[in-house]
């Protein structure tokens, strides 16, 4: 609901901007809409397919399921053409996230989209692994199609991209002229209402975990569903529909947030903004997030934990242990890199099935984890996976031990953990675990 209303806020503001500029050249009573003025010709040279939406990505980016097998897996990851919107997905860009719920709203409401290319054949990106195309759609079956390119442009939502060179080019720059003469949007000069104008750096958690590195140190904000709170820390998730995978961090609140702010980041469900310093853990050879903080005075302090919501679940991503301890690549700016799966996956939740227990070991200290096991299991194919949990307790509030789960098959939900040099699930409660 949150996440509507900034986007009602934004679409308001361009919306200002052309009033504005209405009230001193009577820019509104010169206003074309060029979307309308445009048709799709079934009969051209172009390729067209009908096509339904798989995953909405951002404002020029979308993944559509596609008939045959002409792409892998059934699916067209289609970047359009003509336009590019402010970034939504890695760094958070002004009017970023305006671009994005207007390119999903848009295409929720459409009754049939077409997508087409703009010469005789699929034309792909210089990823190599999204597609060039025009997107059409309507929201009725007796209504003409419309062009979403054109439309993202008109609006205001995006800045040119070799607007000029391809078959709609004098349309699309005709459009672009307007926006800017309108102030809609990112042509506006104004502040769009759905970014934080703070001190930290506005980003995702897919753009934190795949670039720990250069983060380290800085003072970031992003969002994501608190899936366990253990201690003075929570673990954060947050899917990301273009790779398809769950990225997390543990944030550290420590023992000086109190109030509401403790209640906003502690409360396990909570949609959350974070806001925080990204920190090297030396001990755990692992990166967190602290200097967790809020002022009640104003509470919209963009430097603040913010609730964005409430009752969301943990995904418990059901994964393979071969999986697990595979590599993966993925797509890092304009680079691919190859992560391991278990890096990437660090601080989400996961399920495993099937893992048998080959031996445990009980830690033996005079600290919290006395009692705490670390188990050792395989798959049915030899793949070895280690499960650490915290100390356990029964319903009477004795400890479980080793022997309940040695030599036993278990299935687990838990955190993707790294301790000692090794990538593992991390069980925080007998919930969790299933016991053959």
């Amino acid at each position: 609901m949150l996440a509507l209303v900034m986007s009602l806020a934004a679409f308001a503001a361009c919306d200002k901007g052309g009033e504005e500029e209405s009230s001193s050249g009577d820019a509104a009573a010169d206003h074309v809409d060029y979307v309308d003025s445009l048709k799709l010709d079934m009969s051209s040279d172009t390729v067209k397919q009908e096509v339904t939406v798989k995953s909405y990505i951002d404002g020029d980016t979308t993944h559509f399921y596609f008939p045959g097998n002409q792409f892998p897996e059934g699916v067209l990851k289609a970047r359009y053409l003509a336009i590019n919107t402010p970034e939504s997905t890695g760094k958070i860009e002004e009017w970023g996230k305006a671009a994005s719920n207007f390119t999903k709203e848009t295409l929720k409401k459409a009754t049939s989209i077409i997508v087409e290319s703009d010469d005789s054949k699929w034309n792909a990106d210089s990823t190599g692994d999204r597609y060039l195309v025009w997107v059409w759609y309507r929201t009725d079956d007796s209504s003409d199609y419309r062009n979403l390119n054109l439309e993202i442009l008109q609006k205001g939502l995006a800045i040119a991209s070799s607007s000029a060179n391809n078959r709609y080019g004098e349309i699309c720059m005709n459009a672009i002229n307007q926006a800017k003469a309108e102030k809609l949007c990112v042509h506006s000069g104004t502040k769009d209402p759905d970014f934080f104008y703070g001190t930290a750096a506005e980003i995702t958690l897919r753009e934190l975990r795949t670039n720990m590195e250069s983060y380290n140190g800085a003072k970031v904000a992003f969002e994501g569903v608190v899936t366990k709170n253990e201690g003075q820390a929570v673990y954060v998730e947050e899917y990301d529909a273009e790779t398809d995978r769950y990225y997390g961090i543990y944030v550290y609140y420590g023992f000086s947030l109190q109030g509401m702010g403790l209640k906003i980041i502690s409360t396990v469900g909570n949609r959350v903004r974070v806001v925080g310093s990204v920190q090297y853990y030396e001990t755990g050879g692992t990166y967190q997030v602290s200097d967790i903080s809020y002022t009640p005075f104003p509470a919209d302090d963009p430097n603040n934990v913010q609730k964005l919501g409430e009752k969301y679940e943990a995904a418990y991503t059901e994964v393979d242990p071969k999986t697990f301890n595979s590599s993966v690549k993925t797509v890092v700016g304009e680079e691919e890199k190859t992560f391991k799966y278990a890096e990437l996956a660090m601080s989400t939740t996961i399920s495993m099935k099937g893992l048998k227990v080959v031996s445990v070991y009980t830690t033996q200290s005079q600290t919290d984890s006395n009692g705490a096991m670390t188990l050792t299991c395989e798959s049915a194919d030899g793949e070895r996976i280690s499960v650490r949990t915290v100390v356990l307790r029964s319903e009477d509030g004795s400890v479980i031990k080793a022997d309940t789960f040695n030599g036993k098959t278990i299935d687990v939900k838990g955190t993707v953990d790294y301790f000692d040099g090794t990538y593992q699930i991390k069980l925080f409660s007998m919930n969790d675990v299933t016991i053959y």
